[in-house]
């Protein structure tokens, strides 16, 4: 035993049917390993020329450059439209069925006439702004729902500077499903789930192919979702392959509905009925140097700085602890596992967790019932839409405002911590030190920084005044447009209260949970000071009388070590927490519920 116990010492299991944890963990599987894929390619030369950043810029370049940050985030924001999202989800309602099985032939029933109608309105996008948005396929090989081919169906706007050959990718899937997996004869209209993520797609691609970026982007409507985001992992495959530098995937999924169905899959909405049009989700992987939660705070920095003073009804960007729901998945893994940043935006509320082999289950995802809407005067006229069309627009124009900041932005940049006196941190920036201005964002508690502080003139400053505790720091460079670039690595720092006694001889510490209070999840986090020689270690975690509800393995190597805790259906409003090390307790800490 070599973590020594601080004096004065004060996997949960999901209730989730067994059907449906063993198919979400064998799509997870299939997904990483890429089982089956074959023959991936892209059917456009010009576009994968682009995309490989193996092309001449003036051949794309606009005849009038808008590319000021101002004028981007203002353009987007007035352009984005609720009328044409609702035109493209009426279009996307009508073609019967979307199933990745479905019909491939008839020019107005199945996927195969979605997917044309979706190339044909890139096309009718490029034609608008000079030509320079360039659609194509992603044709890949796999069976699926017994069709042994498919296509994803993207477009890609061509970077005004190759130097660095990055891109970014705004996401959603365009496959739609009945309670059958493979259900093709079923009406599938699939309105929330997720032709909300391909409208917001479409319009960012209308709107956003008039500007002029640095760097590529890429809309893509990926197609094989439902039965294991295939189609996503085709395309993060392909970019592999190809030495495709991906700056940031943005997927969009259940992105448009705003009512909390009788079930949902947690993190959850508050409860029946319950409605949201002022809050969207971001789900990643990771908290502390996490780069994916890194994206999301940049999105919701950006969002602040940049379009907050143009909004007329402000949104709350809420940063998940989770990388998705509960049991759940959506395209922006693939991309993960293949070591791209990448995110999810989702609904605030949700109807419905998927589970359509419960037979109490009335919910509209994942069955016949996720449609446009219903008839409130009972005469097939629907006047009530489920999917709130100003909503899907407010989500867009977020979407497109955080990919275009990232598409003008500069460099991450790198830098030194050090803790010189007890209360104070001190930065010096090493990298991309070509800046006169960079930004310092400080959290403690939770997934958002506590502070964000900017440094002018100079590659090093220090804060003052900090609380006692540990301290997570990222810095971003900002350029002459006073944009941002992504945050750089984070890294962590413990600041020492005056009269603090600080604990001699231990090892490693067991830190306060993040964020705490939480709601449905929460990072049990354990900061290593040295290497360790153990045989086991996990955190125990039990109610206030003792109970114990489970027991999660965690490693310790040099550096900080984290366990993500879901509460599911456990019922309190306090929990503890416990480093156990080859059989014993190290530390105790307290963990609270928001609810």
């Amino acid at each position: 035993m070599v973590c020594v116990p601080l004096k004065n010492d004060l996997h949960f299991s999901l209730n989730i049917q067994k059907m449906r944890k063993s198919l979400f963990l064998l799509l997870i599987l299939t997904t990483r390993l890429g089982i089956s894929q074959t023959g991936i390619l892209v059917t456009n030369p010009a576009t994968q020329q682009v995309l490989t950043g193996s092309y001449n810029p003036s051949t794309y370049q606009a005849s009038v450059i808008l590319n000021r940050p101002d004028t981007l985030a203002t353009g987007i924001n007035k352009r984005v439209s609720p009328d044409s999202l609702k035109s493209y989800i009426l279009t996307l309602s009508h073609f019967h069925n979307r199933n990745t099985g479905a019909d491939t032939i008839s020019s107005i029933n199945g996927i195969g006439a979605a997917r044309r109608w979706v190339y044909s309105k890139f096309g009718e996008f490029s034609a608008a702004n000079q030509h320079r948005l360039l659609p194509a396929y992603l044709q890949f090989g796999q069976s699926i729902c017994g069709i042994p081919q498919h296509r994803c169906i993207f477009a890609v706007l061509p970077g005004m500077d190759t130097t660095d050959k990055s891109v970014v990718i705004i996401e959603g899937h365009i496959d739609s499903r009945c309670e059958g997996v493979c259900d093709t004869a079923c009406v599938a209209q699939g309105v929330e789930d997720n032709a909300s993520g391909t409208a917001l797609v479409l319009e960012l691609a209308r709107v956003m192919s008039r500007y002029s970026y640095n760097h590529t982007l890429v809309f893509l409507v990926t197609i094989g979702e439902e039965q294991g985001l295939y189609g996503a992992a085709a395309f993060a495959s392909y970019a592999k392959q190809q030495g495709i530098k991906i700056k940031a995937v943005l997927n969009n999924d259940v992105i448009g509905g705003i009512i909390c169905g009788q079930t949902s899959s947690a993190p959850s909405c508050p409860g029946p009925g319950n409605l949201d049009s002022t809050e969207v989700r971001i789900f990643s992987l990771g908290s502390f140097n996490s780069p994916h939660k890194a994206l999301a705070r940049f999105t919701k920095l950006e969002y602040k700085e940049e379009l907050l003073p143009l909004v007329s009804l402000p949104m709350l960007i809420q940063i998940m602890s989770p990388e998705d729901r509960t049991g759940r998945g959506g395209d922006h893994q693939p991309f993960r596992q293949q070591g791209y940043t990448a995110v999810r935006f989702t609904s605030a509320n949700e109807d419905g967790n998927a589970n359509v082999t419960s037979p109490t289950y009335t919910d509209r995802q994942h069955t016949v019932r996720d449609t446009l809407g219903a008839s409130r005067q009972h005469n097939a006229v629907i006047d009530s839409f489920f999917v709130n069309f100003p909503y899907l627009a407010r989500n867009a124009v977020i979407n497109g405002n955080a990919a275009a900041m990232l598409a003008i932005g500069p460099q991450q940049p790198d830098f030194v911590l050090t803790a010189p006196t007890s209360n104070s941190l001190r930065i010096q920036v090493t990298q991309q030190t070509q800046y006169h201005q960079y930004r310092i964002g400080v959290r403690t508690a939770t997934n958002d920084w506590d502070s964000v502080y900017t440094m002018t003139g100079t590659l090093v400053d220090t804060i003052h005044n900090l609380s006692p505790g540990v301290h997570d720091v990222s810095i971003m460079a900002v350029d002459s447009n006073g944009i941002e670039s992504l945050p750089s690595t984070e890294y962590s720092a413990t600041v020492s209260g005056i009269q603090e006694r600080v604990v001699e001889n231990s090892s490693c510490e067991l830190l306060q949970n993040r964020p705490n209070p939480f709601d449905e999840a929460t990072y049990l986090s354990v900061l290593v000071s040295k290497p360790l020689h153990y045989q086991q270690a996990y955190i125990l975690v039990t109610t206030n009388t003792g109970k114990e509800i489970t027991r999660l393995p965690v490693k310790l190597e040099a550096g900080m070590n984290e366990v993500l805790f879901e509460r599911g259906a456990n019922s309190g409003s306090a929990y503890f927490y416990a480093l156990i090390v080859d059989g014993k307790r190290v530390q105790t800490r307290e963990m609270m519920f928001a609810n």
